[in-house]
């Protein structure tokens, strides 16, 4: 496959790229320097490392991508890197309509101008997200981290460079629940993994979208799977697909930051955090960006 560049807009923040595909120190799936990203992944069965290097580290106008590919890739499969490039630069969701949207808002006025450029950076495929997002539930990040880590190396395939690549279905599925059990997973956690991994290896609940599987669709699909809740959906919307109106009613910190901005003593809770947030659809991905950035505010670059 041919490299590629990709444009990038302007008030680019590089760093919230970097930052979130750096989050595991270790660094088998991805390795993250200020001049480059590189991320292993199965696209089609085929073991890729994606190669991305910004034009220039403080304020990049473009990116160029590199595709290291362990076997041929057929024009649907460089079609799913192309893709997962969009999503790992957080090139989804353009961040314009929600700022022009909340332009007035007592709340997010504020906030969208305190950090501009804010995106939503995505995980390479949809079958990521989703795990990831079940591997995170109710666990505190380091400890998420290290059994993702341990999940990548369980059931993904190593690169011919070294760089391991994070599981695709089909891979996950033949795990057994001791082989995540033995090494910290819960019970629940393992069986709620499989289970999903089963259910899109064999083809019963399918994550592409098409007119025929829209974005409701797989949500209801999703939401059918023991072990999979609504905040488990949205968080895999976000990251996945990045859909824009993804309501994180049940997420712990979004609650916190709107404690903060309210200037309450106690989080609202989940009924009246999904009815604020309901004021801001469609809308309500940014909107969750823009919290969980006042969380741990910082000057733009």
């Amino acid at each position: 496959m041919k490299p590629f560049t990709l444009p990038l807009p302007a008030n680019y923040r590089l760093h919230d790229v970097l930052a979130f595909h750096s989050r595991d120190a270790e660094s088998v799936a991805e390795e993250v320097s200020p001049e480059r990203l590189r991320k292993g992944m199965l696209i089609a069965g085929v073991p890729v490392v994606l190669e991305i290097v910004p034009d220039h580290a403080a304020a990049p106008t473009s990116a160029s991508c590199t595709v290291h590919a362990d076997g041929k890739l057929s024009k649907a499969a460089q079609e799913q890197v192309r893709e997962a490039a969009l999503s790992i630069l957080g090139l989804r969701i353009d961040p314009e309509p929600f700022i022009a949207f909340a332009a007035s808002d007592k709340m997010f006025g504020p906030l969208t101008r305190a950090q501009p450029g804010l995106r939503i950076v995505q995980s390479a495929t949809v079958f990521e997200a989703l795990t990831w997002a079940i591997i995170g539930q109710q666990i505190n990040l380091s400890f998420a981290i290290a059994l993702r880590r341990t999940f990548i190396l369980q059931a993904g395939r190593q690169h011919s460079s070294g760089l391991w690549c994070y599981p695709a279905a089909a891979d996950a599925a033949r795990l057994q629940i001791d082989d995540l059990t033995s090494r910290k997973f819960s019970r629940a956690k393992a069986e709620t993994l499989l289970r999903l991994a089963g259910l899109v290896a064999g083809g019963e609940l399918p994550l592409e979208l098409s007119p025929s599987n829209s974005i409701e669709q797989v949500s209801a699909a999703l939401l059918a799977v023991k072990g999979i809740g609504p905040w488990t959906v949205n968080y895999g919307l976000l990251r996945g697909y990045g859909y824009a109106d993804c309501s994180l009613h049940g997420d712990v910190a979004i609650r916190a930051a709107l404690q903060h901005l309210l200037g309450e003593e106690t989080k609202p809770d989940m009924p009246r955090t999904e009815k604020i947030l309901a004021q801001y659809s469609p809308h309500r991905t940014m909107a969750a960006a823009h919290l969980w950035a006042s969380l741990h505010p910082r000057n733009s670059e």
